[in-house]
C-alpha cells in the first residue's frame, strides 16, 4: 500500500529543491524527516513538511504502520516560471526568471 502527498507550485527552483530530494530518497521516512529537519537549505523545510503530510495520509487514510514507512519515490518536476523584468542601463531591461517546483512523494510499507 502506498501513501502520497503533492506540493504544487514552491517557489523554489526545481534544480535546487533536487538536491535535498536526492538526500531523502530510499530512506525510512523517520531518518528522512531527521536528515531534513539538519539540512541547512531553504528547500529542506517545505520537503520536510511534504513528508510528515504523506506519513499522516498513510496512517489516517491507509492505515500503514507508520515505523516501516519508507521514500520509495519523490519527483520534482519544473511549475510555471514567472517572468519579471529588471531595468538596467541605458533604457534597456533584463529579464529575470523566477522558477516554480511541483513535488510529489510516495511513501511505502517496507
Amino acid at each position: 500500500m502506498q501513501a502520497r502527498a503533492k506540493l504544487s507550485y514552491l517557489r523554489i527552483s526545481p534544480r535546487k529543491v533536487r538536491l535535498v530530494a536526492d538526500l531523502v530518497r530510499n530512506r525510512p521516512a523517520e531518518e528522512a524527516l531527521k536528515t531534513l529537519r539538519f539540512t541547512g537549505k531553504a528547500a529542506s523545510r517545505p520537503l520536510k513538511k511534504l513528508i510528515e503530510s504523506a506519513v499522516a495520509n498513510a496512517e489516517n487514510n491507509h492505515g500503514l504502520d507508520i515505523d516501516v514507512l519508507w521514500v520509495r519515490e519523490i519527483q520534482v518536476n519544473e511549475g510555471p516560471t514567472l517572468k519579471r523584468f529588471r531595468p538596467r542601463a541605458q533604457g534597456r531591461a533584463f529579464s529575470i526568471m523566477k522558477r516554480t517546483s511541483h513535488v510529489s512523494v510516495v511513501l511505502e510499507e517496507r
